[in-house]
C-alpha cells in the first residue's frame, strides 16, 4: 500500500501492474487518464523498483566449492584456484569457513580436511584442492548431499546456525538424477539443511551466450536452474577472468552498503527508498555512478526497495 499511496498522489486514475524480472520488480502505469486543468499529460509514466534482501551473516558462513575433477576440467584448474583465492580475499570480516570438495560423491564423503579460515594462504587452498579433487564423476548435487549428510569428519566443523554458500564449478551438467531427478527436489533438501542458503555456479552457458562452448549438451542447465532459484551469481566457465564473478558471489554474504540502479531515474528528486515497507531516509544518490549509497546500512534480513520514475 505504501507504493500505491506514493504514486497516486498526483490525482490520476492509475492502474498498476507488476511482474518479476530477475531480481527487480517492474511497476508500470498501464492506464493514466488525463484530468482537465491539471499538469497531468495522460502519458504512460513507467516506474521501476530495484530490490534486494540483506543477508543473514551474524552466525558466520560455511562455504563449499564443489568442483568437477574430470579430465576436461584440467585446463581450468588454474582459474579454479585463482577464483577460490579471489573469494578468500574478498570475503567480509565475518566468521567464514571454506572447503573444496569433489563432484565425485564417494570422494566427497571421504574428504578429511579442515576448512580454510581467515588468514589461511593461497597455498593452503592449493593443497586442499589437490587432496580432495581427483576423480571425474560429475554429480555435484549428490556430492554435496553426501558431504553434508554422511561425512563424519565434516560434521565436526559444519555449523547448523551459519549461512551456507555453495559454488558449483563444472563444464558439464549435473548428473545426480538418481536421488535428485529434479532440481526442485534438490532445492527442497538444501532448504532443510540451513535457514539461509546462497548458491552460485561457474558452468558452460548456452552457445549463444558462451565465449567458447559450441555444444548445448555441455550447458550446466541444472546448476543454472538452481542458481536462479536462489537469485545467485552465474559465471561463464569460458571467461578468462573469474575475479568479478567470484566477487559478486561473495557479495551475497555481506551487507550491501550501496546499490547500482538498473535504470536511470528521470528525476533524482523522486527516488524513494523503503526498508521492510517503511520509508527510509539514511541514503543519498550519486548521479554520476547511478548508485544509491546507504548512509546507515540496513539491518540483516531486511527487504530494501528503491522506487523511481525512469
Amino acid at each position: 500500500m505504501w507504493l500505491l499511496s506514493l504514486l497516486w498522489g498526483c490525482g490520476s486514475d492509475h492502474f498498476l501492474s507488476h511482474g518479476v524480472t530477475e531480481k527487480q520488480i517492474e511497476y508500470v502505469y498501464v492506464q493514466d487518464n488525463y484530468i482537465e486543468g491539471s499538469d497531468d499529460t495522460g502519458s504512460n509514466e513507467p516506474i521501476w523498483v530495484d530490490s534486494f534482501t540483506q543477508p543473514s551473516i551474524s552466525n558466520g558462513v560455511d562455504i563449499i566449492w564443489v568442483i568437477d575433477g574430470s579430465g576436461s576440467m584440467t585446463d581450468d584448474h588454474a582459474l579454479v584456484l585463482q577464483g577460490i583465492s579471489d573469494m578468500m580475499h574478498s570475503l567480509p570480516l565475518i566468521s567464514w569457513r571454506l572447503v573444496i570438495i569433489s563432484m565425485t560423491p564417494h570422494e566427497a564423503v571421504d574428504a578429511q580436511t579442515f576448512p580454510l579460515l581467515p588468514g589461511d594462504s593461497d597455498m593452503d587452498a592449493h593443497v586442499m584442492f589437490s587432496q580432495n579433487v581427483n576423480n571425474g564423476y560429475e554429480q555435484g548435487f549428490e556430492a554435496l548431499y553426501q558431504f553434508i549428510e554422511n561425512n563424519e569428519f565434516a560434521r565436526q566443523w559444519l555449523r547448523d546456525d551459519a549461512a551456507l554458500l555453495t559454488v558449483f564449478v563444472s563444464d558439464e551438467d549435473d548428473q545426480s538424477n538418481s536421488r535428485f531427478p529434479s532440481v526442485e527436489l534438490f532445492k527442497n533438501w538444501l532448504d532443510n539443511v540451513r535457514e539461509h542458503v546462497y548458491v552460485s555456479s561457474i558452468t558452460n552457458l548456452m552457445p549463444t551466450d558462451s565465449l567458447c562452448n559450441n555444444y548445448s549438451h555441455n550447458v550446466g542447465f541444472r546448476y543454472q536452474e538452481l542458481t536462479n532459484m536462489y537469485a545467485g551469481q552465474m559465471l561463464d566457465i569460458c571467461s578468462e577472468n573469474w575475479s568479478q564473478g567470484v566477487a559478486d558471489a561473495s557479495n551475497q554474504i555481506q551487507l550491501r552498503e550501496w546499490l547500482d540502479l538498473s535504470k536511470v531515474p528521470a528525476n533524482d528528486q523522486e527516488i524513494y527508498v523503503f526498508v521492510d515497507g517503511l520509508e527510509y531516509s539514511d541514503w543519498h544518490y550519486n548521479s554520476s555512478e547511478n548508485r544509491v549509497y546507504f548512509d546507515v546500512v540496513p539491518d540483516e534480513e531486511t527487504l530494501v526497495e528503491i522506487a523511481y520514475y525512469y
